[in-house]
């Protein structure tokens, strides 16, 4: 039973991280064509929406800028000022644990976004970065598979295609909108998340409704590519077992170690591990900063430092395209993390 509240913790999370990125993603794919016709402008536009769209919880954001660079229409400076922007999966998490601090933070993000993306391309052409030519002529798969029906969301949630939905219901229509009932209803109850009603249980259950109008009204196709292919295989399962597994580490690592005093002690390395760790092109690692400093384990500086350089999924469909692209972007954000993080902690902040 020891272990009862900690899983609990850690399906609500995921519950809200599998709610964002539905909505996060069906908003997507109604903006692309107006996002890629606003990249077709002056510097500081690319530089403030390639941050911005690195600023948007979940990897989505980072997808539609390596899609951009790889056609060339973005610089080297703006996918670096992307990927430092983006938070990768644990952006749903920190909304979920510190929605203050994680807005604070996102916030902090695009602005360093917009001014390193910058100071890339002005050190790209001092030490003679020429961005891979070859990406330009390609498509990219991974990103475009993101995309589903091209139609705005109006035109998705007509009633007349809820009710066709609704006459040829398919079996994993019914087993996702059976999903959302039964958590919506546990959350209600207080079996999970807030024991009373508050601003968060209210927000969780009105999101959920947008989620079950969602999941009731669009198109196979949507369903079956974005919802079960993408967010549910690719991410909801693994972020569940990071999340239970950075809970778990924590709950022992306090209860069977003193982890508070051993981290305090060697703040710095922690610092430098943060950084490090952000290199991985996956979404997991992050979370065990993430939870301590929802602990109060940690300062903002070394969340901060882990949040600039990693980008969750963000870099995997680069790496198919340019490997030394990838490498050189992560170059510069992990120098630029480490150089801003340490700043920060030097401050005390």
């Amino acid at each position: 039973m020891e272990l009862l509240p900690v899983t609990k913790h850690a399906l609500m999370i995921t519950f809200f991280v599998f709610v964002m990125m539905v909505l996060v993603d069906y908003i997507d794919t109604a903006g692309k064509r107006w996002l890629s016709r606003m990249m077709k402008g002056g510097q500081w536009r690319q530089y403030t929406l390639a941050s911005f769209l690195g600023s948007t919880p979940g990897c989505l954001g980072a997808f539609m800028n390596v899609s951009l660079y790889v056609h060339g229409m973005i610089s080297f400076g703006a996918i670096v000022g992307g990927m430092i922007a983006t938070s990768g999966d644990e952006a749903f998490v920190m909304l979920v644990q510190f929605p203050g601090t994680a807005l604070t933070l996102f916030v902090l993000l695009f602005i360093a976004g917009i001014i390193f993306a910058w100071i890339s391309d002005k050190l790209a052409i001092i030490l003679g970065i020429v961005p891979c030519q070859s990406c330009q002529d390609r498509r990219c798969e991974d990103c475009e598979s993101n995309r589903a029906d091209d139609k705005p969301i109006v035109d998705l949630l007509r009633a007349t295609t809820i009710k066709k939905n609704l006459q040829s219901l398919s079996f994993k229509r019914f087993l996702l909108l059976a999903l959302i009932v039964g958590f919506l209803f546990l959350v209600i109850t207080g079996i999970l998340g807030p024991p009373a009603w508050n601003w968060k249980r209210t927000t969780f259950g009105v999101l959920s409704v947008f989620v079950f109008y969602i999941a009731l009204s669009v198109s196979e196709h949507y369903l079956h590519d974005h919802i079960w292919g993408h967010i549910i295989k690719k991410h909801i399962f693994r972020v569940f077992l990071w999340t239970l597994g950075a809970l778990l580490f924590l709950h022992f690592g306090l209860k069977c170690w003193d982890l508070n005093r051993f981290i305090h002690s060697q703040m710095f390395w922690v610092l430098l591990i943060a950084g490090l760790m952000g290199v991985i092109p996956e979404s997991g690692p992050h979370l065990i900063f993430v939870m301590m400093y929802a602990q109060g384990l940690v300062p903002f500086s070394i969340l901060f430092t882990a949040s600039f350089v990693q980008d969750g999924h963000g870099m995997l469909p680069l790496l198919s395209y340019s490997l030394k692209d990838s490498v050189l972007i992560k170059v510069f954000n992990l120098a630029f993390g480490l150089i801003l993080g340490g700043t920060l902690f030097a401050l005390g902040l």
